[in-house]
């Protein structure tokens, strides 16, 4: 019952068009509002009065993907993609809609938490539907597809949305992306209505705990990113939020994650520590340009653009020399380049240096990422077997978006409360760079399993 269409067929032929254009641009759609964001943030914040709930908006998003996450993946376990996708999609659209007709930061801020559950569901929903669609053989070829459509939004999305921003209004950001992923969805959901897509052995297990352990993990980033809103019980919410962040996140990922154990422990934990580190101050860069230094979105867009080609560049050499670097040179590698990249941030925004400095550092952080990020996942599939190939994926991408959210979350709170002071960039970044650093000591605990025969 997997409803596939001739195997002889390739992902573009006439059998598998509409799904496969439908599918590359739901995520294409997903990257350039996630690029995007980024980009007109600053202005969005302006308008809105919203610079409290800044970090919110990019941590509440990550936070909620979390539950998309986990229950679009048991929902597709125990029957066919179509219904969680339709689902995810539908989250997504209002969550786009509401942020953009938004009229205070609140609304706009609930907007990005109902497009957190959108992506996080549908990007697992159409994994499964490739899994049901198409027979083995296409499947690298797809999962290059998808790769691809990160790409190009990296590099045109910061500066398109800059230039939407500036020239007609940052709504339209959200507004064309929750039209173009519509139009994108009815592409595949016509080839994938009524098609028998379901399992024949559907799941069984216990979901309910998985559930409430994601939405566990979400109220505590969320509580973090909300806890200087909640004066005079700022530091009560904060130590309870890390509580309950802390107890929510170990069933989810490999035991000894959080104690860089050796292996998948080590790996899981790194992808965290390094995606907080640069998402976290990324979402800092475009900001410090706008108001430290007068740059326009549209220009300030182009920070992010350089890092995006750095990064392509990484993972392409990653892709070739991997193997002969190593998994230990790799991790020191890609940490120092990081780690670079923060300091001279920090360095710009604490003695005001000039813009190219953060600029062009910020292309080190690319560079690094691309190096390490490719390898965390070769040796996440390099350390699974069949039976636990699902579990290990998945802590991967949660302990990512959790760190990405946490870390987000903990820098506003600093950020917000060094905002009367010069000192709160420069204080942002130091954080990334101390993270970084931290990066090193499961880098260096990664192992080795199989990865060079995957």
């Amino acid at each position: 019952m997997t409803g596939r269409i001739d195997t002889r067929e390739s992902i573009w032929s006439g059998g598998y068009f509409a799904v496969t254009v439908g599918a590359v641009a739901l995520i294409f759609f997903a990257a350039l509002e996630s690029l995007a964001m980024t980009t007109v943030m600053p202005v969005v914040s302006h308008e809105l009065d919203g610079a409290a709930l800044y970090a919110a908006a990019f941590a509440g998003t990550l936070a909620t993907s979390v539950i998309g996450m986990v229950v679009a993946g048991a929902w597709c376990d125990r029957g066919s993609p179509v219904a969680p996708l339709t689902a995810a999609v539908g989250l997504f659209v209002a969550g786009l809609l509401v942020a953009g007709l938004a009229p205070t930061m609140g609304v706009f801020v609930a907007g990005r938490l109902l497009q957190g559950l959108g992506v996080g569901g549908q990007i697992v929903a159409l994994y499964v539907v490739v899994a049901r669609v198409y027979p083995p053989r296409p499947h690298g070829p797809l999962f290059a597809a998808f790769s691809a459509t990160w790409v190009i939004p990296s590099l045109i999305g910061p500066f398109a949305a800059g230039a939407v921003a500036q020239y007609l209004h940052w709504r339209w950001v959200f507004l064309g992306v929750a039209v173009l992923t519509a139009a994108a969805f009815v592409l595949v959901f016509t080839r994938l209505h009524g098609r028998q897509l379901g399992t024949d052995e559907p799941s069984t297990a216990r979901i309910g705990p998985r559930v409430w352990l994601a939405v566990a993990v979400a109220a505590g980033v969320l509580g973090l990113s909300l806890a200087d809103q909640l004066r005079p019980w700022t530091i009560p919410v904060v130590a309870a939020s890390v509580v309950v962040l802390v107890a929510a996140v170990l069933p989810l990922v490999p035991r000894g994650t959080l104690r860089a154990g050796r292996g998948l422990p080590s790996v899981v934990l790194m992808r965290g520590l390094i995606a907080g580190a640069l998402f976290g101050s990324e979402v800092y860069l475009p900001y410090l340009l706008v108001t430290e230094y007068g740059f326009s979105v549209t220009w300030a867009g182009l920070a992010l653009t350089v890092s995006a080609i750095a990064w392509a560049v990484g993972a392409a050499l990653q892709g070739r020399f991997g193997d002969r670097l190593g998994n230990a040179r790799t991790s020191i590698l890609g940490v120092g380049l990081l780690t670079t990249a923060t300091v001279l941030a920090t360095a710009t925004a604490l003695g005001h240096l000039p813009p190219a400095t953060a600029i062009a550092g910020w292309s080190l952080a690319g560079g690094g990422m691309g190096l390490m990020y490719p390898r965390m996942t070769v040796l996440t599939l390099a350390y699974s077997t069949p039976q636990n190939q699902g579990f290990n994926s998945s802590a991967l991408s949660i302990f990512d978006a959790a760190g990405s959210a946490t870390t987000i979350a903990v820098m506003g709170l600093v950020f917000t409360a060094l905002q009367a002071t010069d000192a709160g960039f420069a204080v942002v970044f130091a954080l990334g760079a101390l993270l970084s650093l931290l990066a090193l000591v499961p880098g260096l605990r990664l192992g080795h399993a199989h990865e060079k025969h995957v």
